[in-house]
C-alpha cells in the first residue's frame, strides 16, 4: 500500500510518499498550502499519479506531547484534504521533523535560502519513514 505524507504548514505543504511495500519514504513535492486545501489540479495530479491508499499527516505536538492550537488547525486541514481525496487519514507525531530535515539539508551543504523550499517535503519524509519503521513486524 502506498502512503502519502503531508507536512501541513500555514504557507506550504510538504509531500512525501512511500513505496508500495511500505519500506522507504521519498520526498515528492512542496505545494502552496492553498493549492492543497482547495484541491487544485497540481495536488490532484499528485494524488492521481501516485495513487496513495492512505494519507498520513504530521501532527505538531508540544515537546511534552500535548496538542495545542497548531495541532487543532492541522487536524482540521488534514480532515478537509482527506475528505476531498476520499482517502483514510492517520496522524503521526512530527515533533522535531523540521529540525531533522534542516540538519540533513545542512549536511548536504545547502544554504538557508536554498533549503527554504525543501524543508517541508523532507520533514514529511522524516516522519513518514519513522512511521513506516515503527510498523515493521519482526520476521
Amino acid at each position: 500500500m502506498r502512503i502519502m505524507a503531508l507536512d501541513i504548514g500555514e504557507k506550504r505543504i510538504g509531500i512525501a510518499v512511500s513505496d508500495p511495500g511500505e519500506r522507504v519514504a521519498s520526498p515528492l513535492a512542496v505545494l502552496p498550502a492553498n493549492e492543497v486545501l482547495q484541491h487544485a489540479p497540481s495536488f490532484r495530479r499528485l494524488v492521481e499519479d501516485w495513487e496513495p491508499e492512505l494519507l498520513l499527516c504530521g501532527l505538531p505536538r508540544t515537546l511534552s506531547g500535548e496538542e495545542g492550537p497548531q495541532a487543532k488547525r492541522v487536524r482540521e486541514a488534514a480532515e478537509r484534504i482527506a475528505r476531498a481525496v476520499a482517502l483514510p487519514l492517520e496522524f503521526s507525531d512530527e515533533r522535531l521533523s523540521s529540525q531533522e530535515a534542516k540538519r540533513s539539508l545542512r549536511e548536504k551543504g545547502m544554504s538557508e535560502r536554498t533549503m527554504r523550499g525543501k524543508i517541508d517535503m523532507i520533514a514529511a519524509c522524516v516522519f513518514l519513514q519513522a512511521w513506516l519503521d515503527a510498523r515493521v513486524q519482526p520476521e
